[in-house]
């Protein structure tokens, strides 16, 4: 048995490693349902025993986590939006009329307020998958240099780079 505390709510909770099923990465903490990360336990009990304490915090595990990093231009300044959590999101320009679920904060008026949208759905192995489509936008999107066609939707890599309206923005795992 190793006891660890839960990352996000620091609930104490007793983990027996031996029943953990093979290939299992991560569980949900039982209080607040937040993935907490198992590939490391025994690497973690083994520093946890070298330094004397009797509980571990453990990190959460970033795999299949996504985020969009919005680059500063004269419109806009640097921005980080989390993309973890299953459901469409649709991403624009910030303003009063916006029905954006991700509102950039720029004056770049070729953005629209709808301009992409993101869907982000679990993968057969529990990680997560985002992809990407044009909302119909008037500027288009274009993605990793090339333009999104009407209707074509492209599941995101690591670092691959969209740029809406005049603003460059980067999906990062």
């Amino acid at each position: 048995m190793i006891s660890v505390k839960c990352p996000h709510c620091r609930v104490g909770l007793k983990v027996d490693e031996q029943k953990i099923p093979k290939g299992i990465t991560s569980f949900k903490c039982p209080k607040c349902k937040q993935e907490i990360s198992v590939s490391l336990l025994r690497e973690l009990q083994k520093e946890c025993q070298a330094s004397g304490p009797d509980t571990l915090v453990i990190q959460t595990s970033k795999k299949g986590r996504g985020k969009l990093i919005v680059f500063p231009n004269k419109y806009t300044p640097e921005q980080t939006f989390p993309l973890q959590e299953e459901g469409i999101y649709i991403v624009g320009r910030k303003a009063s009329a916006s029905k954006a679920d991700i509102c950039i904060d720029t004056q770049d008026k070729s953005m629209s307020r709808g301009h992409i949208r993101i869907e982000i759905k679990k993968s057969a192995q529990g990680g997560l998958i985002h992809s990407l489509s044009d909302n119909l936008s008037k500027n288009h999107t274009l993605y990793n240099g090339r333009y999104l066609d009407e209707g074509e939707v492209i599941v995101l890599k690591n670092n691959d780079e969209i740029v809406i309206g005049d603003t460059k923005l980067q999906f990062c795992e």
